[in-house]
């Protein structure tokens, strides 16, 4: 029997559905690399430990699922009731043993890429809500998982890197990132020069200061993630970045 493939015919959307694929991987790798009496230990996210993490991202996956079955059914289906419910499965998840969190995370990548695979290219443009209120092409849940599953392997805080992150995905990054910031409007008057680029991003009407660093390290800190690596002009230090998601 052929092997099933993906119904898409956009390159740009097949591109976003491998990066998050390849992201999936990069995180199945770096909790594999977690002894089970590690999961109580601090992640990078305040107040979560690992636990927190890994259940969140086991837990995402099945809220985007939920978008993609919205897509293919007509019928609104949200991630979740409410905030609420978000929380509760955090928590929740965070008191699992080790091996069920492991299988959460497994079992729900499935039943994600499954979705994925199986969506008709129609229903890849049908319009669904994500848990911020944004109205977006079903499409969007490949970004969306990427930049979860990325992120959140680096905040398992063993040995995770932007560093290893796809170019595409830390210029994605960045670009979304500073999108978001500019229409809320955040009052940042900033320059950022990634030194392995040839564009640099203005934040603001009129940048007065100038963030200097590597693309990576740019997208740490606009994720929330630290200022290593990074320099500043005019100011003195670098500013905690305005929120993002």
């Amino acid at each position: 029997m052929p092997a099933r493939l993906d119904q898409v015919d956009d390159p740009r959307l097949a591109a976003s559905l491998l990066t998050a694929r390849r992201g999936t991987a990069y995180f199945a790798r770096k909790l594999a690399e977690l002894g089970d009496e590690e999961f109580d230990a601090p992640s990078l996210v305040p107040g979560w430990t690992r636990r927190h993490v890994i259940a969140h991202v086991g837990y995402n996956a099945r809220a985007l699922t939920r978008l993609l079955e919205w897509a293919t059914t007509g019928i609104e289906t949200p991630m979740y009731a409410g905030a609420e419910q978000r929380l509760r499965e955090i928590e929740n998840g965070a008191s699992l043993q080790p091996i069920a969190l492991r299988h959460l995370v497994a079992h729900s990548n499935v039943h994600l890429n499954v979705e994925w695979r199986d969506l008709s290219p129609a229903a890849w443009q049908a319009q669904v809500r994500t848990a911020q209120g944004r109205t977006v092409p079903a499409g969007e849940t490949a970004w969306m998982r990427s930049r979860e599953v990325w992120i959140h392997a680096v905040d398992l805080n063993n040995g995770g890197s932007y560093r290893d992150f796809p170019p595409d995905l830390l210029d994605d990054l960045l670009a979304d990132v500073t999108r978001v910031w500019r229409q809320r409007g955040t009052g940042l008057h900033l320059t950022l020069h990634p030194t392995d680029r040839i564009s640099s991003i203005d934040i603001g009407p009129h940048p007065t200061d100038h963030i200097t660093g590597s693309a990576a390290d740019l997208a740490r800190w606009a994720t929330g993630r630290g200022t290593g690596g990074l320099a500043i002009t005019g100011a003195g230090t670098v500013p905690a970045p305005p929120r993002w998601l």
